[in-house]
């Protein structure tokens, strides 16, 4: 039978690059599939794999070829690591990358945009919840899936130090997170967009804007801000997932990486909960 087409590669490599300008960050991140066609039919037809390249290797190029080019936008990233591949290895006849972006907005307070707080694009949804019965009603509003990240001025230290622990103290890492709010309210306010919006601009401000020691940190005083803020709230639930970026080993490649360059990943994920009220 004849092998009529072949390709194969690695998908969802997942890469974040960071420049940093003093205070001044920019988030780069990207999931590519990066395929490649070329000399490959003898590991189809007769169990050869000597011109086979590992799809660990092509993963190693897009994060070393990251760390290289820090700044290029993600057109010329993926002709960066397209090039890599075609110079490297001369059975590669042909190199397909798709990358989707991630894009992250600066936000601004009170008209300037901050150096290191963002919001995701094309964020979250609105969320309401009626409960009314015959003897009176509970009305609850907030979002769902509200993407929100800081790159600097947050740690995680000081946890239990036992048998099962590998992660080391952290005082300056990325924090970021995919949250579900829920405010219950206490009385109804006089605009409730008005009141929403206002919500949520406290809970960025607190998030962004002063030091977290644990996303339960920040959670607890982003709700306390809420509550200080808006009366009309009875009390404020959280489900806030962590979403990790983990500083990828460049080590063996021979480069330095000064929390430059990331793996995303939200699987698994830590779930942090709670909910505040006015006691």
């Amino acid at each position: 039978m004849a092998l009529t087409a072949s390709r194969y590669g690695k998908e969802r490599v997942r890469v974040m690059r960071l420049t940093r300008d003093g205070d001044h960050h920019t988030p780069r991140e990207l999931s590519l599939d990066v395929l490649l066609t070329g000399a490959f039919d003898a590991a189809f037809t007769s169990a050869d794999n000597r011109a086979c390249v590992a799809t660990d290797s092509v993963r190693n190029i897009v994060n070393v070829t990251a760390a290289r080019n820090l700044s290029l936008e993600k057109e010329d990233f993926a002709g960066a690591v397209a090039a890599v591949l075609l110079e490297t290895y001369p059975q590669i006849e042909e190199v397909v990358v798709e990358a989707t972006e991630t894009r992250w907005i600066r936000h601004a307070f009170g008209g300037a945009p901050h150096g290191h707080t963002f919001t995701r694009d094309g964020n979250g949804f609105g969320y309401v919840k009626l409960s009314a019965g015959r003897g009176g009603s509970v009305l609850a509003s907030g979002l769902r899936g509200y993407t929100l990240m800081k790159t600097t001025r947050s740690g995680w230290a000081g946890f239990v130090d036992d048998a099962y622990r590998t992660l080391p103290d952290a005082t300056d890492r990325i924090a970021a997170t995919s949250m579900d709010a829920t405010w219950t309210w206490a009385d109804r306010p006089g605009d409730f967009a008005a009141a929403n919006a206002r919500v949520l601009a406290r809970l960025i401000e607190v998030f962004g804007t002063t030091y977290s020691h644990s996303i339960q940190d920040s959670l607890y005083r982003m709700g306390e801000a809420v509550l200080a803020d808006v009366p009309e709230i009875a009390e404020i639930s959280f489900a806030m997932p962590n979403k990790h970026y983990v500083p990828i080993d460049l080590d063996p490649f021979g480069l330095d990486n000064p929390g430059a360059v990331f793996l995303p990943t939200d699987e698994p994920h830590g779930q942090i909960e709670a909910t505040i009220g006015r006691g």
